[in-house]
């Protein structure tokens, strides 16, 4: 393909190559910082260790070992070809996406909500035959199972990489710098695909986000086997559950809007995706869940309604901008919301939510994150986790995207942050 349609990268971000680099080694210590910092294995949450266990087991060869299960990996990567199969058998419609630098769009087929029901569905039936016990493995093989999806996210980001040097490749924008590293990590081709299975969006809403939902189910079953059966399952547990299931379910169903996210658009797919859809979600957003399978929180119910007051408050905001910005983009404005036209022909909202914050949804969806780590209590900063993660990416993509509207409409872009001053929470932020 020309190099006029993917030409080089001559920005760097993340830091560039040291960047990428140290990100890559973080992410898998970070996940397992957060296991075994928050684990009843290593005496509780956090344990009570001092820097000479630390480092001796760092150095002990056995620890090591002691990372890979090849019993989790089989169920990994069966569960994962679960996902394949059932993306490739159940009927689902095509939907195209937005227009690409070379004249194309991408089609991608719908069907990650019945993906979704079919995994509930199995699961729920294997629970009701055999018992809760029978699906409490993902907490005993925690660790192997982290190994196994960093291997997967090791194996795609190196095959999508490599494979991006095939004739015809359209790059992304900001993975075509030359630096082997630095490609590799942030994704040099924009939509990598095997046969008609376009990896980014499958990676983005299947595997991971499905197995959030399933690792929270075999918490709720770990707390039911130690305290008696469902019926003694703490109201902690549930509102964990429920919060992460709805937020899952909301983002399967409405699939589609995902096209047109900055993920999709922009970015490549390499190891900075890879980890993220298949390690980070899975298994840094259940540590409340995982917290409470050993400890248990009753909240009562005053602190369960004042949270899930909270929750939906975060839910509304994030709900109901985005549709009035999926509604503009559209061409419907059923609220009549003011807007400013710029000398690219495009129209931004200055009213509504989009007159409260430049990103309303991102103050929505962290208070909905903010949620789900409130039902943990106030016995440990790192089930908080979440929040203060979620927090930086948030600030990170609006950054980015905001560089992005800068460089496209110029002088335009500042007239419009005068007129929607703050960023994301407003009169703070």
């Amino acid at each position: 393909m020309s190099s006029e349609l993917n030409p080089r990268t001559k920005h760097y971000e993340f830091l560039g190559p040291p960047g990428a680099f140290l990100i890559s080694i973080g992410i898998p210590a970070v996940t397992y910082a957060l296991y075994f910092g928050c684990s009843e294995v290593t005496g509780g949450c956090p344990p009570q260790i001092n820097g000479d266990h630390v480092v001796h087991a760092l150095t002990d060869a056995t620890w090591w070992k002691s990372l890979w299960d090849t019993q989790a990996a089989t169920a990994y990567f069966a569960w994962y070809a679960f996902c394949v199969v059932a993306w490739a058998i159940l009927p689902g419609d095509l939907v195209a996406g937005t227009k690409l630098r070379n004249g194309g769009r991408k089609k991608y087929k719908i069907n990650a909500f019945s993906t979704f029901l079919l995994a509930l569905g199995a699961t729920t039936g294997y629970i009701m035959r055999y018992g809760p016990e029978s699906f409490t493995f993902i907490y005993h093989k925690w660790v192997g199972l982290v190994t196994a999806a960093i291997l997967m996210s090791l194996i795609q980001a190196t095959y999508c990489y490599a494979s991006s040097f095939k004739s015809g490749a359209l790059l992304a924008l900001g993975g075509n710098s030359g630096n082997i590293l630095y490609d590799w990590y942030i994704g040099r081709e924009l939509n990598p695909s095997i046969g008609s299975l376009e990896l980014k969006s499958f990676n983005e809403l299947r595997p991971g986000l499905i197995l959030w939902v399933l690792i929270n189910i075999s918490m709720v079953c770990e707390q039911a086997v130690r305290r008696g059966g469902f019926r003694n399952v703490t109201d902690s547990m549930w509102l964990v559950l429920a919060f992460h299931s709805w937020y899952v379910a909301d983002g399967l169903y409405n699939e589609p809007a995902l096209f047109t996210t900055m993920d999709i658009v922009t970015d490549g797919f390499g190891f900075m995706l890879a980890v993220g859809d298949l390690v980070v979600v899975p298994f840094t957003y259940t540590v409340q869940s995982r917290y409470l399978a050993f400890h248990p929180v009753e909240l009562g119910p005053f602190w369960t309604i004042g949270i899930l007051a909270f929750k939906f408050v975060g839910y509304y905001i994030f709900r109901s901008s985005n549709g009035e910005k999926n509604d503009f983009r559209n061409g419907k404005n059923p609220k009549n919301l003011t807007y400013m036209e710029t000398k690219r022909g495009t129209k931004l909202l200055t009213s509504g939510w989009w007159g409260w914050s430049r990103h309303p949804n991102y103050f929505g969806d962290w208070m909905m994150g903010i949620s789900w780590c409130l039902p943990t209590g106030a016995n440990t900063p790192i089930t908080y986790y979440y929040a203060l993660y979620f927090a930086i990416l948030l600030i990170h993509r609006q950054l980015r995207d905001e560089e992005a509207c800068q460089e496209k409409y110029g002088d335009d872009w500042k007239r419009y942050k005068k007129l929607v001053p703050y960023r994301i929470i407003p009169y703070i932020y």
